[in-house]
């Protein structure tokens, strides 16, 4: 067992490291519309790292770009085929998202002037970034923990650290501060101390597993639909509107079930989208639970994080075949991507939410969803 255990420490390690090293090589193009010298400057390549943001790409980007831009004040902002790109969305989650089939280099465009606020919110650079990063953290300490105080007890010393960490790719850094938030690992058999026993003890000491109610995992999906009936998914059309993606936050409560195993991806996934999953099981929502979000605002700016933003779901579907028919949708789950990686359905999904998850601690997962085309109606 002690071998085992360190097999697994070993692989887990790993991981994070590939997960923490992982990269999207970029090649950066300036809008035609800031170009003020001929020839036009070459494009700029670099890595954009995975669980990074593009606005702190920008710094290095201006200086290749500095003797061709017109005078002004900046206003920074990436496309891609025509979509403005949402800056707190990590780097690693916008490329599989958008790019159906991987594209190397990634190519998007880069603005100076014209910055669309009627799509995206304002951001002021690295400042807006680490708000972003932040709050994402204490939404995830809430759902892991019944409340944030872990995160909101931190020292500004250890909270610089920690964001330095996550700015350089810093893994050991990040792991010295990050342990002390007592956010994982998730187990199956993991209990986390509710409210009213935080409350019976009084005290400030962040929460760690004890009794009370299973863990839940802070999971972010991003539903995408292409054309049900392409061969290949290189073929998708490009997602021309941030109104066809739907953008979910919506925690996996862990139970242990008899006859289990152990909790397959796919039999969280089912739980976790049962609007695209068909399954017989019964699903029974909290009155916690929230609606879909449209990924066109950044996260509330909140020192304490409600339950009203961290839905609670009955882990409560069972088994089916590999490849998901939607019930009653007309639309089948053609591909799950996690850091990059197209996951076997069969994976467990502990195992994907302890390694694969990003540095906020939040799991997130790409879906692309085929969409039948809808008949006519009386024979128009």
């Amino acid at each position: 067992m002690a071998a085992q255990r360190d097999d697994e420490a070993g692989w887990s390690a790993e991981a994070a490291r590939r997960v923490w090293g992982g990269a999207v090589p970029l090649q950066v193009h300036l809008h035609d519309a800031d170009v003020t010298t001929l020839p036009p400057p070459p494009p700029f390549l670099t890595l954009g790292p995975r669980i990074g943001y593009l606005p702190l790409l920008v710094p290095i980007i201006k200086a290749h770009f500095s003797s061709t831009l017109p005078p002004g004040i900046d206003t920074v902002w990436f496309e891609y085929k025509g979509l403005p790109l949402k800056w707190y969305i990590p780097i690693g989650v916008l490329y599989d998202l958008l790019c159906a089939d991987p594209e190397r280099p990634w190519n998007l465009t880069v603005h100076f002037r014209g910055y669309p606020s009627e799509i995206l919110t304002p951001c002021d650079g690295e400042d807006s970034v680490k708000w972003s990063y932040m709050n994402s953290l204490k939404e995830a300490a809430f759902i892991i923990t019944g409340n944030n105080k872990n995160v909101m007890n931190m020292s500004q010393a250890d909270q610089g650290a920690l964001w330095q960490s996550v700015m350089k790719g810093n893994l050991d850094g990040y792991t010295n501060i990050s342990t002390r938030l007592k956010l994982g690992p998730f187990e199956e058999d993991c209990l986390v101390r509710t409210s009213s026993v935080e409350g019976q003890q009084g005290s400030d000491e962040p929460e760690s597993p004890g009794s009370g109610k299973p863990c839940r995992v802070p999971v972010r999906l991003y539903v995408r639909s292409v054309q049900e009936d392409i061969y290949d998914l290189e073929d998708a059309l490009p997602v021309g509107d941030w109104e066809s993606i739907s953008y979910i936050n919506r925690p996996f409560e862990v139970r242990r079930e008899e006859g289990r195993s152990y909790i397959t991806l796919e039999h969280a996934l089912k739980t976790l989208l049962p609007e695209f999953f068909s399954s017989k099981a019964s699903r029974i929502p909290d009155d916690s639970e929230t609606a879909p979000q449209a990924p066109d605002s950044a996260p509330n700016d909140d020192s304490d994080v409600t339950p009203r933003s961290c839905e609670k779901l009955e882990s409560s579907a069972s088994s089916s075949p590999q490849e998901a028919n939607v019930a009653n949708k007309g639309k089948i789950v053609k591909l799950v991507r996690v850091q990059g990686i197209e996951v076997d359905m069969d994976i467990p999904f502990l195992w994907v939410a302890n390694n694969l998850k990003n540095p906020e601690c939040y799991l997130h997962i790409c879906v692309y969803v085929g969409t039948r085309k809808r008949e006519p109606k009386n024979g128009r």
